[in-house]
């Protein structure tokens, strides 16, 4: 089979190479609090968007920091009963999708697909500006003293938050809520599951955010990795603050939240993936201790995956 990472076997033996901070645990018990202090409040707006069978809607919350961010919320007409949900996020500056697009799950359980604060959807990124800022946020407070301003652990929270919330609805069964998404939303969905631990089952396709410096080291910062090496051709050409700024980036690595999920997961790795390395992947994959599956699809890279959002389906209809 191509390989463009390391044979199969090492993967399911690699831990990572990106440095972990020494207050992880602190920084994200921190973070917690703060994500805990906003509640599980929102406002529901109809949509203009209308479906003979499923009930539409813009939801709202504050997120840490003040931010105002959405999600579309999709729920049966008819509800009898508690019923599972699944939370979608998406990649990279992208958006939510398409009301169309979820129509198949909401037939019969509760669907919140985020918008990621700044990026192509209509969340907000709150630091010092309103609405979007669409790349640059692996980067994006790096350069503050406080690692608390690193805008990945406000999207993160995001996810956690958006969890309680659907979790809370009294048309939810707490028990039964799902997690999904590719790329960027691999990753959120991870975090989701990490960071808000009642998630029951995630399914992460090719995770980005995961062990940046094995990104580096491999010379694929490109793609949705490119502004690594940007900032290191503008704010440090010599590289003697890297150690340093690969530590930093710690905080907001997927595989050192990984050991938190207590989910469920199936995962969908292309073997040729250059965008994503399947040996990032299982920095965070190989540190979850719950029930877990990768599906490989060896001649695929960072792309559609056949056959795995069927698999994605029939595994979120198990809730």
């Amino acid at each position: 089979m191509p390989i463009v990472d390391m044979p199969v076997k090492q993967l399911f033996e690699y831990q990572g190479v990106n440095p972990r901070p020494g207050d992880h645990d602190a920084y994200w018990q921190r973070a917690l609090g703060l994500m805990r202090a906003q509640g599980t409040g929102f406002e529901l707006i109809e949509a203009d968007f209308k479906a003979p069978t499923v009930d539409c809607f813009d939801l709202y919350f504050t997120g840490v920091g003040g931010a105002r961010v959405h999600a579309k919320l999709l729920r049966p007409k008819v509800i009898s009963g508690k019923l599972p949900a699944v939370l979608q996020f998406h990649g990279y500056t992208g958006n939510c999708g398409d009301w169309s697009s979820k129509l198949a799950y909401a037939s019969h359980m509760v669907v919140a697909a985020l918008d990621a604060r700044g990026q192509g959807g209509l969340s907000e990124d709150a630091g010092r500006v309103k609405g979007n800022t669409h790349q640059g946020h692996i980067i994006r407070g790096l350069d503050e003293p406080d690692p608390d301003r690193l805008l990945f652990r406000d999207i993160f929270l995001d996810t956690a938050q958006l969890a309680r919330i659907v979790m809370a609805m009294p048309e939810v069964d707490e028990t039964r809520v799902g997690a999904m998404g590719g790329s960027q939303g691999g990753a959120l969905t991870l975090s989701c599951a990490a960071l808000e631990p009642r998630v029951a089952r995630a399914a992460p396709v090719f995770p980005f955010l995961c062990d940046y410096k094995r990104v580096w080291d491999m010379d694929l910062d490109k793609g949705a990795y490119a502004e690594l090496r940007t900032y290191f051709r503008l704010f440090d050409p010599c590289h003697r603050r890297a150690d340093h700024v690969f530590e930093k980036l710690g905080y907001i690595d997927i595989q050192f939240l990984a050991p938190r999920i207590k989910a469920k997961v199936l995962m969908g790795t292309g073997l040729i993936d250059e965008i994503c390395p399947p040996s990032s992947q299982f920095a965070a994959y190989n540190k979850i201790t719950s029930e877990k599956e990768v599906v490989f699809y060896p001649d695929f890279g960072h792309e559609d995956l056949p056959g795995f959002q069927d698999m994605t389906f029939q595994f979120m209809c198990g809730l």
